[in-house]
C-alpha cells in the first residue's frame, strides 16, 4: 500500500508529542520574556547598559540553579531525570523573582546616583535594599522549598530548583554581581542618559566632604 499513512498512537506517542511542543516553547518563550523584560527595564531606567547587565545576570543565576539542580538530582536524590518543561517553569520563576529585586536595587542605586555619583549611589543603595531583598528572598526560598515535601517528583524539582536560584539571587548574584558590575561600569551603566555623561555627582560628593574640612581649617586658623 504505497499511499497508505500510518499514525502511532498511544501514551508514549502523546509524551513525544508534548516533549516536541515544550521544547519549541522553550525556544520561543524564554526569548519572548528576556526581551519584553529588557523593554521595560530600558523604560523604567532609561538606560540601556544596566538593562543588558540585569538580564545577564539574571541569565547567568538561572542557568546556575539549572546545573546544581540536575546535579543534585542525579547524584544527591537520584532521580531518573527532569520534565522537558522543567526548565521553562523555572526559568519564568527565576526572571519574575530575580528581576523584581533587581529592580529594587537598581533604582535605589539610580535615585542615589542622580544626587551622589555612581559609585556612592551603589553602596547606599545596596545599604538601604539589603536587609530588605534579603529577608524576602528567604521568605521566598521557605516557601519553594516546601514543595520538594510533596510526593510528586515534578514539583519536588521545580521547588528546589526555584529555592536554590532565589538564594542564588539574593546573596550572590545581587549582592556581589550586580554590585561589581556597576561599581566596575560606573557612570557608563545609565548609557544613553545623560548620568552615562557627568560625573558631577561624584564629583559633588567629595566637595561635600571636603566643604567641612575646609570649614574647620578655617575656623581653626
Amino acid at each position: 500500500m504505497p499511499d497508505a499513512r500510518a499514525r502511532v498512537g498511544g501514551g508514549s506517542a502523546a509524551l513525544l508529542d508534548m516533549d516536541a511542543a515544550t521544547t519549541h516553547d522553550n525556544l520561543v518563550v524564554i526569548p519572548a520574556v528576556l526581551v519584553v523584560v529588557l523593554l521595560i527595564l530600558g523604560l523604567l531606567l532609561r538606560a540601556l547598559v544596566a538593562p543588558l547587565l540585569l538580564i545577564g545576570t539574571v541569565v547567568l543565576s538561572f542557568a546556575a540553579a539549572l546545573g546544581a539542580s540536575a546535579l543534585a538530582f542525579r547524584h544527591l536524590f537520584d532521580y531518573a531525570g527532569e520534565q522537558t518543561d522543567f526548565p521553562l517553569f523555572v526559568f519564568v520563576f527565576l526572571v519574575a523573582l530575580g528581576i523584581d529585586y533587581n529592580i529594587f536595587l537598581t533604582t535605589r542605586i539610580r535615585e542615589e546616583a542622580a544626587r551622589r555619583g555612581t559609585r556612592p549611589g551603589v553602596v547606599t543603595g545596596l545599604a538601604a535594599t539589603g536587609a530588605v531583598i534579603t529577608s524576602a528572598g528567604l521568605v521566598l526560598a521557605g516557601t519553594f522549598a516546601a514543595l520538594g515535601t510533596l510526593p510528586m517528583v515534578a514539583f519536588a524539582e521545580i521547588g528546589f530548583a526555584v529555592a536554590l536560584g532565589v538564594l542564588l539571587d539574593t546573596f550572590v548574584v545581587r549582592s556581589v554581581l550586580v554590585t561589581a558590575l556597576f561599581l566596575d561600569g560606573g557612570p557608563k551603566v545609565w548609557w544613553p542618559h545623560r548620568l552615562s555623561h557627568e560625573d558631577g555627582g561624584d564629583a559633588g560628593a567629595a566637595a561635600t566632604v571636603a566643604a567641612p574640612d575646609a570649614e574647620v581649617r578655617q575656623s581653626g586658623g
